[in-house]
């Protein structure tokens, strides 16, 4: 994994997270690494929570945040995504005149985190069903947020079920906001913007706010695992 995740264009990845919020990594999972993920989704061991989306308004759907110890695959993934996206964050932050910076190291950011509260952890899979949808929404969590974080699509859109886009919307200052649709196949990432991003402006750089959510399935099952680096208060 650690091969693929050093393979991919990360000058590129920064260059689509500054255009529009988003970024797609093709094929970051292997598919039988998709399956090992999801079916942990039916175990009642190694989540802190479960999640119904319909009892808080957030949608219909369900889903079950990560315990620590994190698997090691998902926490795995977290350490080493999280030293490729660090330098867009620090460049988002200093672009926005925020003072927060990041460490070269996940580590030493959830040491941070858990320095202040933050000590829940946030890794989480997500399940869907014929109906299922997912509000549009920012895991946000705490004072300490870290700005992108990355979405896997688990299952296989057409065979395993229709529908179930996933959707971001990007609010601009005095304007609409504008839609789009991230296609993602099995396995693909998302990286995403958690909240803010920069936007070059005539008169300088302005912050715009995102949200994402998921359509309604039309039919089957879906999974999806969320990678955010920062914990929750």
């Amino acid at each position: 994994m650690n091969a693929r995740i050093d393979a991919v264009d990360w000058a590129g990845v920064g260059d689509e997270l500054d255009e529009q919020g988003s970024a797609t990594i093709a094929g970051l999972l292997l598919p039988e690494q998709c399956l090992a993920l999801a079916e942990m989704y039916a175990s009642e061991q190694g989540f802190r929570s479960r999640v119904v989306m319909g009892r808080h308004g957030f949608g219909r759907g369900e889903y079950k945040y990560f315990s620590y110890p994190l698997p090691g695959f998902v926490a795995q993934l977290r350490a080493a995504l999280y030293p490729k996206l660090a330098p867009i964050a620090n460049r988002w932050h200093e672009s926005m005149g925020i003072e927060a910076r990041f460490p070269d190291c996940h580590a030493a950011f959830i040491e941070r985190c858990h320095a202040d509260g933050q000590t829940r952890p946030t890794p989480l899979l997500l399940q869907y069903g014929e109906g299922d949808y997912n509000c549009l929404h920012q895991d946000v969590y705490g004072a300490h947020v870290f700005p992108l974080q990355v979405v896997v699509l688990l299952s296989e859109p057409g065979r395993d079920f229709t529908g179930g886009e996933f959707v971001m919307t990007e609010q601009r200052p005095r304007m609409q906001s504008r839609p789009h649709v991230v296609p993602l196949r099995q396995g693909d990432a998302a990286v995403i913007a958690v909240h803010n991003r920069p936007v070059q402006g005539t008169r300088g750089v302005y912050r715009v706010n995102l949200r994402h959510g998921v359509s309604r399935v039309r039919s089957g099952r879906r999974h999806t695992a969320g990678i955010v680096f920062h914990d929750a208060a």
